[in-house]
């Protein structure tokens, strides 16, 4: 006998079955013959009955077989299934052995580099103090001019929780901005993981691809109007934003609003990102009259989600009043940075970074309108506050920086021969790298005494911010070296441990493994 597939083995049990039922019919009918009238034969009741009971007995066989026919193709559905996961955590395996031989490289090549670049470096530092000291020595003219450019901004990458720089996305913000609201999925955070890894090293030839086919696989399984599928379209404009791509970006947080409005609710954390992140894309085209009504629609859904004096709705006050600012809406800006600082003191106490901040947010809004009275107030403020924490209760022998400052200015007649900047208390060390809002005020602050007149204040507090420049500069370069160098000997323990390499979860988690920044 020849061996039969499974298909015939499937066609022919059909054909027996249909054939048994009909003759466990026909045996049905012949029982109720011999039951009627006075015919009744015991012998031959009980021989059909014995066959009725056979041919239900081969029934359920048959249907035994055609359920296991049908499991076994689900068995190899699944198989062919797990066979193409296989392929694909083989192929981004490879991916990230490429990654840390470039890696490697790179360090390799930064180590032979770091003589050369700190003499370079100290070159530049030469000839911008001496750009300074020009400077200084410009006529009314030219500063009246300057009046024209802003003062140093808190942070000028952030324009509504983004940035105006076009260097890729820092991974713990791209992380956040993608997170904002929605838990990432299990079958998608490995492939979140691997996208903001390539993406914050500007590796968008290889984040873009994983993106677009993660989407099309999404599609496929789950359907278009499926919140998986929003969160792979919001990852994707992130990625498209990071490479000013902004009309890509704007059409797919288009798509994930409106999936998300559908399949979450219109009054979702996820869709308040999502809003959030359309206006951020609308305001960097300049179109902040479109960009507002889509920030206030974010303030509206986090107010009624997580109450009005959560901290999360003053992050959003503050991108809304970043929005009227660039239209001018001085009076809508005031409202909207008081309302943030009262909701950061009031919720996260008087000494977050948050409120610094904001102060300093309002303060160039009060600069804009040339109440420098004003502005002048808020910067002190956040000096007199990391002062406290840093040295101690203000009394004459302890000052703030301003106060020191503005006693140079008083003082540069009589003497001069100032104090040496470095003798006022070791000020620059305040500013460290994890205050870098301390640095910018003492930028801001100095500006504003510039534009005053006041240029011996201006020089201490931008001597100061360029000494604490400088150190936070050095502790960013030993603590990347280090972390690179950790980073590699970690992943060169796990691979001598498993020779297959990590196993990869491109399309599964929430958070990534430790990037680098």
């Amino acid at each position: 006998m020849t061996q039969m597939t499974q298909e015939e083995i499937v066609s022919n049990t059909k054909t027996v079955l249909q054939g048994l039922e009909a003759l466990r019919v026909e045996h049905l009918s012949l029982i109720a013959g011999l039951s009627e009238g006075n015919k009744k034969d015991p012998d031959k009741s009980d021989i059909v009955q014995k066959n009725i009971d056979n041919i239900e007995l081969g029934l359920g066989e048959a249907q035994v077989i055609i359920v296991l026919a049908s499991h076994l193709q689900n068995v190899e559905a699944e198989k062919q299934k797990l066979r193409t996961q296989v392929r694909r955590l083989c192929q981004e395996n490879a991916w990230l052995r490429d990654e840390l031989a470039n890696t490697q490289q790179k360090l390799q090549a930064s180590e032979q580099n770091v003589a050369q670049l700190e003499e370079e470096k100290k070159h530049m530092e030469f000839m911008a103090s001496v750009r300074k000291y020009d400077e200084n020595q410009e006529n009314e003219e030219s500063v009246e001019k300057s009046r024209s450019d802003p003062v140093v901004e808190l942070f000028p990458e952030d324009e509504p929780e983004e940035r105006h720089n076009m260097s890729p996305t820092p991974p713990n913000q791209f992380a956040n901005q993608v997170n904002a609201g929605y838990e990432i999925p299990a079958r998608l955070r490995t492939l979140h993981n691997l996208v903001i890894q390539y993406a914050s090293q500007g590796r968008y030839e290889v984040a873009v691809p994983l993106c677009k086919q993660a989407l099309e696989d999404l599609e496929k399984t789950s359907g278009h109007d499926h919140p998986d599928v929003a969160t792979m379209l919001n990852i994707l404009a992130l990625v498209y934003r990071d490479q000013n791509k902004y009309k890509e970006a704007a059409n797919l947080l288009n798509d994930a609003l409106t999936i998300r409005e559908k399949t979450l609710g219109e009054n979702h954390p996820a869709v308040a990102a999502t809003l959030n992140n359309l206006a951020v894309l609308y305001g960097k085209r300049g179109k902040y009259k479109d960009a507002e009504p889509l920030c206030k629609r974010a303030l509206e859904i986090r107010e009624k989600v997580l109450g009005k004096d959560h901290p999360d709705v003053a992050k959003q006050l503050n991108n809304l009043a970043l929005l009227c600012q660039n239209q001018t809406k001085y009076e809508e800006v005031e409202l909207y940075y008081q309302r943030a600082l009262e909701i950061y003191e009031l919720k996260l106490g008087p000494d977050d970074p948050n409120v610094a901040k904001t102060k300093n947010n309002l303060a160039s809004c009060y600069l804009k309108q040339g109440k420098y009275k004003e502005a002048e107030i808020l910067y002190k403020q956040v000096l007199t506050r990391a002062h406290e924490r840093e040295f101690g209760t203000i009394d004459g022998d302890n000052k703030p920086i301003w106060q020191v400052a503005e006693e140079r200015e008083e003082n540069k007649l009589k003497n001069r021969e100032n104090t040496p900047y470095g003798e006022y208390g070791g000020w620059h060390k305040a500013a460290k790298v994890d205050s870098p809002t301390v640095t910018t005020t003492l930028k801001n602050l100095g500006a504003l005494y510039r534009r005053q007149g006041k240029y011996e204040a201006a020089d201490t507090l931008e001597d100061c911010a360029l000494r604490s420049k400088k150190e936070a500069l050095d502790l960013v370069k030993q603590s990347k070296v280090a972390k690179i160098l950790s980073s590699v000997t970690s992943e060169d323990v796990k691979r001598s441990r498993v020779r297959g390499g990590p196993e990869n979860d491109s399309y599964d988690d929430d958070h990534r493994r430790t990037p680098k920044s």
